[in-house]
């Protein structure tokens, strides 16, 4: 089952930087196995879910059915800090194709070798690239040029909302701008006593999914400037969207008030999760909600639209932040031939991304998926198909140092929301420094 992003890579980072050392990133080093042949791989992957883990299974059930001469032996559950000690240790237990959700390390993944340069392989397959996946799925797979990995389905990211609530409050759509869901969250906030009854939106950077990399795309904006320094304090966007964000939670109530009602929300994976109980009305999610909130019972008809723009971006309404599962082949794999093969057909088999993607209820990768008449899906789902197509939708960009800069942003969000940072542009200045330091400190 997912995690929250930020959440699982704050392990990851720390994981991952102690493989930099022990990687020797040899692209073509064991890639002399005869594919052809009689052989057993190893796929660690980290769906745990019941029905996920059964998905992942019908998959490899396909892909040795189209390649009777290699087994795949599944390993699930299996999260950043397992690889990278299975990739440190190598020999033939460990794994031969790996899966990660957390793509904010990709960099790290391609500059240390930790992940095998697949650019052999690709170009051996004649696989077209462009041709295959949506830019910005190429783009998050790879680091300064090095191809070290291919999406493996797709987050998008949009708004969800609770239909009954809004036609209570006489709410007729959902918001498009900043300003109107600031606007319809003030709306459909109902107080109870010294807490709340229901809370239109929950803003703190604690809440679930609420995080800076999810809210930025609402904003044009740039991480980096041309010379790879962080651009967090020159780029106004930044400066608008804590602004924003600050002022939502005051006028919510305050960020204590707020953090007391977070403290009663049920388990963001679990039937208890605050959207599906009704205790927010609104929620910034991914496209996996849907059929979790549907699971849960939910008793209000769900409503689902792409998260609202700024207001001086209006027409760009439709983008989203994108993220999603990374593939690659492990540098110490001795049959790595056998292994692309593996890699090659769960990522650009149209048949095996659209069952897949029917199976886990994640966006699909690829161009063709995307426009399958074969997808079962909601009509709500479509809202994320589209967001993933959105010329405008981004992710977060890659670093030397995989998410730490992100860590090191959301860090200063924790403090700016309850108000220990009083000066918004020194605060940025401090963090675009420490950005700046941990990127050089890495290299």
């Amino acid at each position: 089952m997912r995690t929250n992003r930020l959440t699982s890579t704050a392990v990851a980072v720390a994981a991952i930087s102690v493989l930099a050392t022990a990687c020797t990133g040899q692209s073509e080093a064991g890639a002399s196995d005869d594919p052809d042949a009689k052989t057993t791989i190893n796929f660690w992957h980290g769906w745990s879910a019941p029905a996920e883990v059964k998905a992942v299974q019908d998959n490899i059930d396909r892909f040795e059915k189209a390649h009777p001469n290699i087994t795949v032996k599944v390993s699930g559950n299996i999260n950043d800090d397992k690889l990278n000690q299975a990739l440190r240790a190598g020999g033939s237990d460990g794994p031969d194709v790996v899966s990660s959700f957390t793509t904010a390390n990709v960099g790290k993944f391609c500059s240390s070798g930790a992940f095998t340069d697949l650019k052999p392989f690709i170009e051996k397959s004649k696989l077209d690239l462009e041709k295959t996946f949506p830019k910005v799925l190429l783009d998050y797979t790879q680091f300064e040029g090095k191809r070290c990995a291919l999406p493996l389905l797709t987050d998008a990211y949009g708004l969800y909302y609770n239909k009954d609530a809004f036609k209570k409050a006489g709410i007729t759509a959902p918001p498009k701008t900043m300003s109107e869901l600031a606007d319809v969250a003030k709306k459909l906030t109902v107080k109870k006593g010294d807490s709340y009854q229901q809370l239109g939106f929950m803003p703190n950077f604690h809440g679930y999914e609420t995080v800076v990399s999810h809210y930025m795309p609402s904003w044009n904006h740039a991480y980096f400037d041309e010379n790879g320094k962080s651009n967090v304090a020159k780029d106004p966007a930044f400066a608008k969207m804590f602004t924003y964000q600050k002022k939502l939670v005051d006028s919510l109530g305050g960020y204590t008030k707020l953090e007391k009602y977070r403290g009663t929300f049920g388990d963001e994976w679990g039937a208890k999760h605050p959207f599906h109980t009704g205790q927010v009305a609104m929620q910034l999610d991914g496209e996996w909600r849907l059929g979790m909130a549907e699971d849960a019972g939910a008793d209000f008809e769900i409503g689902v639209a792409p998260m609202p723009v700024a207001d001086d971006e209006a027409d760009s309404y439709g983008k989203g932040y994108l993220s999603g599962t990374i593939v690659g082949i492990a540098p110490a794999s001795k049959k790595q031939n056998a292994a692309w093969e593996l890699v090659k057909f769960m990522t650009s088999d149209t048949e095996a991304v659209v069952n897949f993607s029917n199976g886990i209820r994640n966006v699909p990768s690829t161009l063709e998926a995307l426009k399958s008449p074969d997808l079962k899906f909601d009509p709500r789902f479509k809202t994320f198909l589209d967001i993933a197509q959105h010329p405008e939708s981004s992710t977060s960009d890659g670093a030397v140092n995989g998410a730490t800069y992100q860590l090191t942003l959301q860090d200063f969000g924790y403090q700016y929301e309850k108000g220990a940072v009083k000066d918004l542009q020194a605060g940025l200045e401090k963090t675009a420094r420490q950005i700046d330091t941990d990127i050089a400190k890495a290299k």
